[in-house]
């Protein structure tokens, strides 16, 4: 017990490493990186000159921060799963360790392909319905802290949305669910894809919604294939072994 705390102990501290080596060099830019998470929005009225604003002292240092905070976890995304990896690595057969390793490059593309569908399919159009909702009435003045927690949290949820297929795969592949049990679950899934884009989406129409939902569906589906793949291999593994 005393050597996995020892070990655990060391993988942390590699992990907050790699974390603050990110967040400093995220925030030497984030200036460019605020100006990329408002890009989707610059041409929609960001205010009455066109521009954000502030209205606390403290407001733009404490975004800065947060900014370069998410950034740098990006940053030390592949660090901080290898560490995660290689510490569950040693109660893990070679076939379980062979399945996490790959997981790991797939689940990167995978959040980074949930990130790319937020920026450019799903953020536009919510915040063009956000910006020109009741245009005859005020006028929009964003705070530059509220229009950049909203880019992360859809960023981010997305992002996380996209890896439903990796994480069924992952599961089949370990026998700890099946393509016909999540083939069954398939009717709840169509619930819970509308509650998590009624989550996700700052917008309560139902066309931002549905851009969320529809491929949350898509995924579990994709997920469903995946999960039946890894079930066919794991039947011939065990059938080769059992002979």
């Amino acid at each position: 017990m005393l050597q996995h705390l020892v070990e655990l102990r060391r993988r942390l501290f590699i992990c907050v490493i790699a974390l603050l080596i990110g967040s400093a060099v995220s925030f030497a830019f984030f200036e460019l990186i605020i100006e990329i998470l408002v890009k989707p929005a610059e041409d929609l009225g960001l205010g009455t000159n066109g521009e954000l604003i502030y209205t606390e002292v403290t407001e733009l240092l404490t975004t800065a921060i947060k900014v370069s905070f998410v950034s740098g976890l990006v940053l030390a995304s592949p660090v901080i799963l290898f560490q995660v990896i290689m510490f569950i690595a040693p109660g893990l057969t070679a076939r379980e360790k062979r399945y996490l390793f790959g997981f790991m490059p797939a689940a990167l593309l995978a959040f980074a392909g949930g990130v790319a569908f937020a920026y450019y399919v799903l953020t536009p159009p919510a915040l063009h319905f956000l910006l020109t909702f009741g245009g005859d009435v005020a006028v929009p003045m964003i705070r530059v802290s509220n229009i950049i927690n909203l880019m992360i949290r859809l960023l981010f949820w997305m992002g996380l949305a996209f890896e439903t297929p990796l994480i069924m795969y992952l599961l089949a592949n370990l026998g700890i669910v099946s393509a016909p049990g999540l083939g069954r679950f398939r009717r709840y899934w169509v619930v819970v894809a509308f509650i998590l884009a009624a989550i996700i989406t700052p917008t309560v129409d139902p066309v931002n919604q549905g851009l969320v939902a529809g491929p949350l569906l898509v995924l579990y589906e994709a997920g469903i294939i995946l999960a039946r793949i890894a079930g066919r291999g794991r039947n011939k593994s065990n059938a080769i072994i059992s002979t």
